[in-house]
């Protein structure tokens, strides 16, 4: 990343999941990374072991639904390093559920962390960047943001609405020399299943299996991330089976929606058949 030559990225979300990988794959490259999250002991404890220095890598416990935690970053990494390459608005949860199941209070959970996370930390940085008349934000959507399948309605909202911010940053930004990315990723192994809310007490079997099931690892995503970055690419789409559908939505939108509509009628059917097995096996014991 030769429009780098200072190497310091700051990423949300980098003790766990895709943030950690992503954090550990600049390092490798050289960098120097400010670790953000709220998981402080785990943070703290993957910094002191890599034995670095506090101005190669250092953590810091950042809310992304608190204002001046990341103000406080934000100050603590213009202190420590005088600037900044690159922000990565990483911290993200998930949430699942009908739009008649799924609580209110999930909805907002979800889109002030995920959509306004992000909008708080490009908030308090791009003064930052265009002072400096240079730097990155890279914004982590999904491919939720892009492609939105039924029951998951909190999380694709906040995930497009990272897409939309990202691309109104392209054109805020560019007249200053920062650069802006939107990372998509599809299924993956990472912590969110471990994390997410639903109405349904078996979503987190069902996210574990499908992430088990990615042929990516997030190391692999990570790596992707960078090479992105690195070739200015607006839209990072590491899984390739992914951005099939994405095509077929923005080529093919009545075939799109059907596909959606097929899908909906599959979820639906799955979840009469888990709420009938508990009143099968009761008739079993009836029975019996």
């Amino acid at each position: 990343m030769h429009r780098f030559p200072e190497k310091r990225v700051a990423i949300t979300g980098a003790a766990s999941g895709l943030g950690l990988a992503t954090a550990r794959h600049f390092l490798s490259r050289g960098w120097r990374v400010a670790f953000a999250d709220v998981q402080d002991e785990t943070g703290s404890a993957i910094v002191a072991s890599l034995g670095l220095p506090e101005n190669r890598a250092f953590y810091q416990h950042v809310d992304v639904t608190k204002v001046r935690d990341i103000q406080a970053w934000r100050r603590k990494i213009v202190e420590t390093w005088g600037g900044l390459d690159i922000l990565i608005n990483n911290a993200g949860v998930a949430a699942h559920g009908g739009i008649g199941e799924a609580p209110l209070e999930d909805w907002e959970w979800v889109i002030d962390i995920d959509l306004m996370g992000v909008v708080r930390g490009c908030k308090e940085f791009a003064p930052l960047f265009k002072r400096q008349r240079s730097g990155q934000i890279v914004n982590i959507a999904s491919m939720a943001g892009l492609v939105h399948a039924p029951e998951m309605g909190s999380y694709n909202a906040a995930k497009a609405g990272v897409v939309a911010l990202s691309e109104t940053l392209v054109g805020e930004l560019s007249p200053f020399g920062v650069g802006v990315n939107v990372v998509c990723p599809g299924f993956f192994s990472t912590g969110l299943a471990s994390t997410a809310r639903s109405p349904n007490p078996n979503l987190k079997e069902t996210m574990e299996k499908l992430f088990a099931g990615s042929k990516l690892s997030a190391a692999d995503v990570a790596e992707r991330l960078y090479d992105g970055v690195e070739k200015q690419h607006f839209y990072i789409l590491p899984h390739a089976n992914y951005r099939l559908l994405w095509w077929l939505k923005r080529y093919a939108p009545a075939v799109y929606l059907r596909s959606m509509k097929t899908l909906g009628r599959r979820f639906l059917a799955k979840k009469q058949e888990c709420e009938s097995a508990p009143e099968d096996a009761e008739k079993g014991r009836a029975v019996g």
